[in-house]
């Protein structure tokens, strides 16, 4: 006997994305993981060095600078994907149980906007990055401690297209909620 079919879930949030793609932005969230790591051993070595040795390392403030920015943008799509981006909960808790499928269609408008404003971003920053490398944009003190500006946007260019392409993954495994949800108006 066959066991009955499941419902459909709560929200697209922590769900499996089509072609694995969750797990490439795993695999970016333990990617900035790591950085933040290596961050805490080199600021660590820094105030060691300072103390013991009174020889701190060359650039560890422009460096901690530029991560934080490529780290965010590195976890930025898993934070989408397992559902803690700040949304209002309140609002759509009370709606996934009176009125699922209304809910549904909020949460992808919500997740429209965002690939909307991703892409937007993403298109914004394009130019940035190309004049960064064509200028040799650094941070730093030459002489003391330089390092190129255009890694970091590169990371960040691959952090909004990995968010960009899941909301709009989102998006699409909403309208398939609503959908399963039934086509009797939006109760």
């Amino acid at each position: 006997m066959a066991s009955p079919p499941l419902p459909p879930a709560r929200d697209s949030y922590r769900q499996p994305m089509p072609w694995k793609f969750h797990r490439v932005v795993q695999a970016l969230n333990a990617l900035g993981t790591l950085w933040i790591v290596l961050l805490m051993v080199l600021i660590n070595t820094d105030v060691l060095g300072r103390n013991l040795f009174d020889a701190p390392v060359r650039g560890v403030t422009e460096l901690v600078s530029l991560s934080i920015v490529g780290i965010v943008f590195l976890q930025l799509a898993d934070t989408l994907h397992s559902g803690r981006i700040t949304r209002a909960d309140v609002v759509l808790q009370g709606l996934e149980q009176r009125r699922p499928r209304l809910a549904a269609l909020l949460h992808a408008a919500f997740h429209l906007v965002g690939a909307v404003l991703m892409a937007t971003i993403l298109w914004a920053a394009w130019d940035p990055l190309w004049e960064s490398i064509r200028m040799r944009e650094y941070v730093g003190a030459i002489g003391d401690f330089t390092a190129p500006a255009w890694p970091v946007r590169l990371v960040m260019l691959v952090g909004l297209a990995a968010t960009l392409a899941t909301f709009l993954l989102l998006v699409w495994a909403d309208l398939r909620r609503f959908a399963a949800l039934g086509r009797g108006g939006l109760a």
